[in-house]
Parts: structure tokens; sequence; C-alpha cells
């Protein structure tokens, strides 16, 4: 019987966990149980005979992790290793004399590498084609925090193996979102979309009690079947190792209750033993499925942002040339320098402030906080930059809170500048997220949060970054992740207003361009030779010398710079001022068209 017509008439149970469950046979909590494919293959049998005789009509192969950075292993091993997963799962049902299914296990292949996402999609391709040569009948891709690559792979499959039965997990957290920032509702939405999908829901991560509490106040799409498979629990520290407490019993009555929600295929994860698997065979009625009430979901349109709710952005879709100004936070507590600079800015017309984050890698005051002083001291637009750098996503999800509930709707978005190099010893960078993935988070968040009066946030355009067409290609992903603005490097030379030109030409988007008016000999030297990614060219330095006084140095780098934006303002959007030093005097002295 295809899977299919198994769940048109019963709820299906899937087995627990592997990787858990292997250790601690082992007794060995760093165990990786998909080497022993290899290595131990009987005692990867007898777990799936296990869970087989628990009850489970379907378990997965032993390959969750069987890629080539997490077991440090080459392509043909991977092979190997995979095709051995789905030999022994299958000996295991052949075995068995039972109606068993067979889901070949996808975990997602870890993005913090250098490896670029085209090969990270190649080797899941590698890892799906391995599968494809046995001929399975089901293909589950669990753990995962988005769809980026399941949307291009699912195709792939079906293209292959039109009868295939594909299923999508995700990973949440106990609020109810991936580590992508994700939301539960928006990923049903999604799958919901995706005709290639069979059958989709939740695995991992959150224990049986948080997957009950989030599901039931979801919307179940009509045309795919939902799975649940919740850990254990948390685990616990217990003689220097981390253990997943028993408690099948508070398991088994959480999973009767999401049954009772509708969910088609129920299992375990991390924590879950066989002993799990057959105290839900036992106590919930699996005979007939009753799928509750299921609704067509379809991803909701954006609301669009109100002009009025947000001046910065009405000010960009005016045509008007918007001026923003950069200003560094203090390195210490002293804020009444920053603050006279505000005020000063508001004078000379300036349309928002933007903050940055802690710059060149090197501890300042926080952008988000000190955007909300200057914000309430002088009533100004603000906009702090957000980096990826140093918070992860508990850290980040709060500091966007608290930058809304005080009053901030504009953000700059961007990775963030490195660690210097002699301080990475005793400072390490975070970067759960690359800039494209916080906009992903920040998107969901104006959905799930702020759909009234949403964050308007924008990406770095570091336009000198290898070929036009890779450059372009990157700006499209920001903008498929909410950004609607961009704000580039300092721009001095012809090469550099050329490039720009031809990116606003070819992506239909706003563009602040950078300006940098250098303040003297020195400072135009140390950028030129100092500071990776922004072009100084000679005839710059030249019109600078060290006899200059301050006021004529400040003069010529106001000059040079209305010579650059006179070049600029046919096509730019505004312009974005780096003032060196905070010299917000400067602004008097640059001629702006």
């Amino acid at each position: 019987m295809k899977i299919q017509e198994y769940l048109k008439q019963h709820k299906l149970i899937i087995d627990g966990a592997m990787g858990t469950y292997f250790a601690r046979l082992e007794n060995n909590e760093n165990a990786v149980s998909e080497y022993a494919n290899l290595t131990d293959p009987v005692k990867i049998l007898k777990i799936h005979q296990s869970y087989i005789e628990a009850g489970a009509v379907l378990i997965r192969t032993n390959s969750f992790a069987a890629n080539q950075q997490v077991l440090n292993i080459t392509a043909a091993k991977q092979a190997e290793i995979i095709t051995a997963a789905y030999k022994l799962a299958k000996q295991a049902v052949i075995e068995s004399g039972r109606e068993v299914y067979i889901a070949c296990d996808i975990g997602p292949i870890p993005e913090y590498s250098a490896r670029t996402e085209e090969e990270l999609l190649e080797e899941y391709k590698l890892i799906c084609d391995t599968f494809l040569k046995e001929n399975p009948e089901i293909i589950l891709f669990e753990t995962f925090s988005d769809l980026t690559y399941i949307k291009k792979l699912v195709p792939y499959i079906k293209e292959k193996a039109p009868e295939i039965f594909i299923i999508t997990n995700f990973l949440l957290n106990k609020n109810g979102y991936t580590t992508k920032g994700i939301s539960a509702r928006t990923l049903l939405e999604e799958i919901a979309g995706i005709k290639e999908i069979d059958a989709g829901g939740f695995n991992c991560g959150i224990g049986s009690g948080h997957m009950y509490h989030i599901l039931k106040k979801l919307n179940f799409p009509t045309d795919k079947f939902i799975v649940a498979a919740p850990n254990a629990g948390y685990p616990e520290q217990f003689q220097n190792r981390m253990i997943f407490m028993d408690n099948e019993a508070y398991f088994e009555e959480n999973m009767q209750r999401i049954v009772e929600l509708g969910v088609d295929i129920i299992g375990g994860c991390c924590g879950t033993t066989p002993g799990y698997i057959k105290k839900i065979t036992d106590k919930i009625d699996l005979q007939e499925n009753k799928r509750g009430i299921r609704i067509s979901l379809t991803v909701k349109a954006e609301k669009q942002i109100e002009l009025r709710a947000n001046e910065f952005f009405r000010l960009l879709e005016s045509g008007k040339k918007v001026i923003a100004v950069e200003l560094d936070p203090p390195f210490d507590a002293k804020d009444d320098q920053i603050i006279t600079c505000a005020h000063k800015l508001k004078e000379t017309g300036a349309d928002i402030i933007t903050m940055a984050d802690s710059p060149m890698g090197r501890s300042r005051a926080d952008s988000i906080l000190m955007s909300i002083k200057l914000m309430k001291e002088t009533g100004m637009s603000v906009m702090p930059h957000v980096c990826c750098r140093d918070k992860n996503m508990i850290a980040m999800r709060s500091g966007l809170l608290g930058a809304y509930a005080n009053g901030i709707r504009n953000v700059l978005i961007v990775t963030g500048d490195p660690i210097p190099s002699e301080n990475r010893q005793s400072t390490t960078g975070v970067f759960d997220y690359n800039s494209i993935q916080l906009m992903e988070y920040v998107k969901e968040m104006n959905r799930e949060h702020f759909s009234e009066e949403p964050i308007y946030y924008g990406g770095a355009l570091n336009y000198g970054r290898g070929p036009l067409e890779k450059v372009i290609e990157r700006m499209e992903k920001k903008i498929e992740g909410g950004a609607k603005y961009f704000l580039t490097q300092p721009i001095f030379t012809d090469e550099d207003i050329e490039r720009v030109k031809s990116i606003k030409s070819k992506v239909d988007t706003k563009i602040l361009c950078g300006i940098m008016p250098l303040v003297s000999y020195r400072n135009a030297n140390f950028i030129k030779n100092e500071i990776s990614g922004i072009h100084v060219p000679d005839w710059v330095i030249e019109r600078y010398s060290p006899e200059m006084t301050k006021e004529e140095a400040e003069w010529t780098g106001a000059k040079i710079a209305g010579e650059i934006i006179e070049r600029l303002n046919p096509f730019a959007d505004g312009y974005y001022f780096m003032l060196p030093f905070n010299r917000v005097s400067l602004m008097d002295k640059i001629k702006i068209k």
C-alpha cells in the first residue's frame, strides 16, 4: 500500500531518535551513529528492529548527519555511508515481515563553513542522487530552519522520481520560530504553496508540551499531511553528561492531544527511544485518521507600509534627494559631544541620522540605545545599524523588540566588520546570521509583530566586491529579504561612479550614495591604504598637503565631495555622509544639489 493510501485510513507512527539512542547504548554522548553504518552495522540494524517491534510504521535511515562537513569525509565515503544506511533499514523491514515504510533521512548541512550556497546545493543533490539509486518511496528533509534549499531540491527530486513522497520537517524553538526567525505559521503557508511537498511539520528543538501549544494555534493546509516529532524533553546535566530524562507517560499524553488536533504523522526525535514509540502505539487510537479542520493556506500578501507611518520612507518615495548622515557612537559613556553633533545635523537639514554598530569591530556605545537617545533629544529620524557580528539570535530578537518599543522604525542591516586580528584570541564573532538571513528574520517579525507599522530596513551595497553580476545577485537576495534601500561605501573614482550607475539602471531600488569628505592629508592616506573596499584615487590625495590647516583641509574635502555629488546627482536617490571623527561642521561646507 502506498503511504498516501495508508494515511487516508490511519495515523502513521514514525520511529524515535537514532543519534541520541545510539549514544545512549554506547554510553558516549559524543558517539556518531552514521559512522556505525559501516563500522557496526549490526547495532544500527538492531535499533531499527527495536523501533519496528515497538510499532513504528515508518523508520528513518541512519543518515541525518551524513554530510561531508559534519563527518569530515569525502564524497565517495559519504555515498558509501548513505547507501549502507538505506540497505540496513531495508534489511530491518524485510526481517520484520511487516509492512513498514522507509524514509531517506536528510538533515541540514551546516552553513557556517566557507562553502557557497551553490556548493551546498550540489552536495544536497549528491545525497538525493545517492538515495534515488535505491528506488526509495519516501525522502524526508528534517530539522531544517527554512526552505532555501528545499525549494530547489523537491522539484529536482520529483523530476527524477515523480511518485516519491516528500516530507519536510522544521526545527522550532519554544516561541514557535526557527533559528532563521521564520514562524511555524509561515512555514506551513509556504509548504502549502509547493506542490512537490506531500507532508510537512516539525521535529526536534522542543518537547511535546511546547509542540502541542504551538500546533494548537495553527491552521493546517488541506492538501498536506502534517507531522509532529518532538524531543523527549530537554536534556539535563548529569555527572558531566547531557542526558534526556525518561518521561514516556507525559510524552504519550501530549502526543494524544497532538493527534486530536488533526496531525497525521507522529513520532519522536532527540531523547526518545523504542519505549516512547511503544507507549504511543499502545495508548493512541491509530486506526482512523481524523484530520480535523483544514483550510486552504496561501502566503498572505505583505501589508504595504503606509507612507504617513514612516517619514524616511515617504521622503525616499517622494523623489527628494534624501540626506543620511552617519555618526559613530562614543567609546565611553560620555555622550555630550554626539548629542551636540546631532543637534547641529538637525540645523543643517539632514533627514536622518544613522548610527554605526561598533565599526571596525571595536566596542562603542550600543547603536540602538544611542539612536533612541538621539531621537528623544532631537526629534530627528534615526537609523541604527544592526550587524550580525556580536549578537546571537536571542539577543538580536530582544534588541529589535526593544528598539521597536522605543519608537525605532528604520534600521540598516549589515553583516558587520570582522573582529580585529589582535583581539581574536579574546573576542569571537557570533554571526548566527549573515545580513540576508537577518533581513529574512526582520521580515518575519514585521509580519508577526509589526504589521501595523513595520520596521523599514535597508542594506549595505558593496559595489566593488567582485563581478557586477554577483553584486546585483546579492542585492536581489536582499530585496527579496525585504530590503527597501541601499547605502553604498564611499565613492571617489570614475570607475566606482560608473559601477553604481550601472547597478541603478539594472535594479529597481533606492540607492543612497556614500560620500566621505576626507579631512586631512593624513586622513586621506589612511583611508586609501588601510581601509579595504574604499578606493581613494591618487588625484584625491594630491589635493591635500601635510601643511594644510584644519580649515583648509575641510574645505578641500567638502569641495571634492561636492564634485562627486554633482556626478552622482543624475541617478542617486540621496546621499549617505560618513564624516570622519563626527565632524558635522562639514555639512555646512558641502554643496548639495
